[in-house]
């Protein structure tokens, strides 16, 4: 996972924006006082910190951040996705953030736009480090990142089709029938992955890398399940309107009944992990 190259970007975009906006879990306040910890978070209007959100997605993560830094700058190369976030920042009344439109290839070019002598007080990347050049992004946020601020590199929680519970066995056979091969993806929650990822924080120059991990107990309605699911199928292989109907009656009859009135249980393990400046 340290390699020049990276996958291709998927299309995330449409009705697969919109349900990532809707269904897609948050972030509990736990991890959001793990970052402040760590690297030593200042909200103060005029001297705090900046932080990126790189990857952002619909805002799960910028936007409760927002509350703990100076400002936040939410960083995606999905028009759709920042639209949601940004659509989610004006009912929440958030009002220091800025969405840009960009990848983790357009980092280097954030030094000119910022002020000050290495600004970002913390990086973050939510479940969205698969889809870029660890090791190359890490040597660019190194020199933009202020002494005692860092990167967070953080998993929230298997997805849905990789847990270690009968009905996401079930699901993960249902999609594989569906589409004709294996379902592997970790979206970067693998053990490997991450200890790719922290030889990585490493090699750039990041000190103190360590993970920690929050963990607690949810469920899932079978709409929130499936919501979920089409979260994390890019757009040309989500069935058309037309047809989720009838994928939807397939999986639903794949599934088995949920075990309580909650839906379908799951054990969320939210994995931080953190290197400092």
């Amino acid at each position: 996972m340290t390699s020049s190259s990276a996958p291709a970007l998927p299309d995330f975009s449409g009705e697969v924006a919109t349900h990532y906006a809707e269904y897609r879990r948050g972030y509990p306040p736990a991890v959001l006082d793990t970052l402040a910890h760590t690297f030593g978070l200042d909200a103060h209007p005029g001297i705090g910190d900046l932080a990126l959100d790189l990857g952002c997605g619909t805002g799960q993560l910028a936007l409760p951040l927002a509350g703990r830094v100076r400002s936040v700058i939410g960083m995606d190369p999905e028009p759709d996705m920042l639209r949601e976030a940004r659509a989610a920042a004006d009912r929440a009344g958030v009002r220091n953030a800025l969405w840009l439109l960009g990848t983790d290839t357009d980092v280097p070019a954030l030094a000119a736009l910022l002020s000050g002598d290495r600004p970002l007080g913390v990086t973050v990347i939510g479940n969205a480090l698969h889809w870029m050049r660890p090791a190359e992004l890490f040597r660019a946020l190194r020199p933009l990142t202020r002494p005692g601020g860092g990167v967070a590199v953080i998993a929230n929680g298997a997805p849905v089709w990789a847990q270690d519970t009968d009905w996401s066995r079930a699901l993960r056979a249902a999609l594989e029938e569906h589409f004709g091969r294996p379902i592997t993806a970790s979206c970067g929650t693998g053990a490997a992955e991450r200890e790719g990822y922290a030889a990585a924080l490493a090699g750039a120059g990041f000190t103190d890398v360590r993970e920690t991990v929050i963990a607690y107990e949810d469920a899932l309605t079978p709409d929130q399940l499936l919501g979920t699911l089409y979260s994390a199928i890019p757009a040309p292989q989500l069935p058309s309107p037309a047809e989720r109907p009838a994928f939807a009656a397939r999986l639903r009859a794949a599934l088995p009944a949920p075990p309580t009135a909650a839906g379908y249980p799951e054990q969320v393990r939210v994995s931080l992990l953190t290197g400092r400046a």
